[in-house]
């Protein structure tokens, strides 16, 4: 297992680190999409995911020629999450017009590894709070209000004697207030996207609140968002 300043090394690394946020979106990406996202060479783009997946933050895949590399789970993407949040100062200007908008898109809605984050994660978290179906009162934790609502709206009931919690916060980057993880948030996250309450935009992260969506949002949490 790694030590805490070996992992810390793996992210200092400016590649490795934006390597890790790319896939953020909870997808599996090939080394030659990643190199050409973070604008390095195929050979640098290999060696950096090598050290990564060795220090445990990223899973290897294999089908064919081409390998593929995702985050290792949850826990790895709640890192560095939470370790974009306390990066001292603003975010670099973008480049260019198109990073620009992906930016501001990315702020305003977008996916943290299976979960929703930005301003709609948020905005979620607190409806979920005031409706009383999420409660901070001894640790995060689901109320029975909360599973009912899991199963009625959603249709999902947690499975038994899991590892992952039914929910726990994580510290948004963008907002610097903390939405909702666990098997909570990734359940409303894949029931938002197969049910086109949100759609993603382009190869990135973000994604957008459609007009059915900011409707069943408003009528199931009370959340207004869009």
């Amino acid at each position: 297992m790694s030590s805490l300043s070996e992992t810390a090394s793996l992210l200092a690394d400016r590649t490795r680190a934006a390597f890790c946020q790319a896939l953020l979106d909870g997808r599996a990406w090939t080394a030659g999409e990643l190199a050409r996202s973070a604008g390095v060479s195929a050979p640098t783009a290999s060696e950096q995911l090598s050290r990564l997946v060795e220090g445990g933050l990223l899973a290897e895949e294999r089908q064919g020629r081409h390998r593929y590399v995702r985050l290792a789970g949850p826990e790895a993407a709640a890192l560095i999450e939470a370790v974009a949040s306390f990066a001292p100062g603003a975010a670099p200007r973008p480049r260019t017009l198109r990073l620009s908008g992906q930016a501001g898109a990315e702020a305003k809605a977008r996916t943290c590894y299976d979960h929703l984050a930005g301003e709609l994660g948020v905005a979620l978290a607190d409806a979920m709070l005031t409706r009383g179906l999420v409660c901070e009162d001894a640790g995060l934790t689901v109320t029975p209000a909360g599973r009912a609502w899991l199963a009625d709206a959603l249709g999902y009931r947690p499975p038994a004697g899991g590892r992952r919690p039914l929910v726990r916060s994580c510290l948004d980057w963008t907002e610097r207030r903390s939405h909702l993880a666990g098997l909570l948030g990734a359940a409303l996250c894949a029931t938002s996207l197969e049910r086109q309450w949100v759609r993603r935009i382009g190869s990135g992260r973000a994604v957008k609140v459609t007009p059915v969506g900011a409707r069943t949002f408003r009528e199931l949490l009370g959340a207004e968002v869009g």
